[in-house]
């Protein structure tokens, strides 16, 4: 799986408050945010799936969230 920027994270963890980010934090943050966001994204193709479609529309982005 490719890898989400770390520069990106630090930048929203300071905007949430965080005077000095470690490269620790910034990974274990990465990792969270790539495994939810597997794991949403599962669930939204499971909904386009459902509905009989191959194309994973904003709603069904929308749905996966409610249930995650």
């Amino acid at each position: 799986m490719a890898e989400l920027p770390l520069a990106p994270l630090d930048k929203i963890m300071r905007k949430a408050g965080a005077v000095r980010v470690s490269e620790n934090a910034r990974l274990v943050l990465r990792d969270v945010v790539e495994n939810y966001a597997e794991k949403l994204s599962r669930r939204a193709a499971d909904f386009a799936k459902h509905a009989g479609r191959k194309t994973v529309l904003e709603e069904d982005v929308k749905l996966a969230v409610r249930g995650v």
